[in-house]
């Protein structure tokens, strides 16, 4: 049997239950990748009333909003987070006096210096992986499985679980609301998807959630493809 039909029972539970089995398989030490975003903060709610000391992990790129840097600090406090903050191997500064202003001459590379990099060498250390992901966000998430195996380019393996891959915008907002998370204020301004500010704009309506990224020139960082899915 491979992998993707052993792990498609979890396609039919909630997302509790699938945060329930997973952490079950006792597979290793688990993490979850955190943009403070609505997903994410649901994702985490959930988890920390099973691992209330889940590391959380932050890439900080040197180029988020004021306010979702506010709003980590503030959250962090709060719900006592064991939020490990990961950074690039040179600063903002560093970067764009050595390469030049990278988000606008070349933002893929941008992205894998100062996100898809600093991530793998985080992720080295665990053997499941949450994410707050939804097939819905993108056309490039839209064949999203809760459950997928993942090796590293390291060659270590581990279990990429997203327990929210069926949830629409609705239902993400639903349990934000019903479970009184405080949210990132960005989306009152109507943004829907943040990333790094100088990357991120509003989408236009009925637009594509991550249309607003990178301009329209790209939907995906490379966090969520650098690794290599096993069959």
């Amino acid at each position: 049997m491979n992998d993707s039909a052993s792990f498609k029972h979890f396609d039919s539970l909630p997302p509790q239950d699938i945060i329930d089995s997973v952490l079950g398989l006792d597979a290793g030490p688990a993490c979850l990748t955190c943009s403070f975003q609505v997903e994410d903060m649901a994702v985490l709610h959930m988890l920390r009333q099973r691992e209330p000391e889940i590391p959380v992990i932050f890439l900080d790129t040197g180029y988020h909003f004021p306010e979702t840097y506010a709003y980590r600090d503030r959250m962090a406090e709060q719900w006592n987070l064991n939020l490990i903050n990961v950074v690039p191997q040179q600063s903002v500064v560093e970067q764009e006096t050595q390469l030049g202003i990278l988000y606008q001459s070349a933002p893929s590379r941008c992205c894998q210096l100062r996100k898809v990099e600093p991530l793998m060498d985080a992720l080295e250390g665990y053997r499941v992986w949450f994410t707050g992901l939804r097939r819905e966000q993108s056309p490039t998430r839209s064949n999203l499985q809760v459950v997928e195996r993942h090796v590293l380019p390291g060659g270590n393996a581990l279990l990429k679980v997203s327990p929210l891959a069926a949830w629409d915008w609705r239902q993400a907002w639903e349990y934000t609301i019903a479970e009184h998370i405080n949210y990132l204020s960005l989306y009152d301004s109507g943004y829907r998807s943040i990333g790094c500010r100088p990357c991120t704009s509003i989408p236009a309506e009925g637009a594509d959630p991550r249309s607003g990224r990178w301009s329209g020139k790209k939907l995906e960082c490379g966090i969520h493809t650098f690794s290599r899915q096993t069959e």
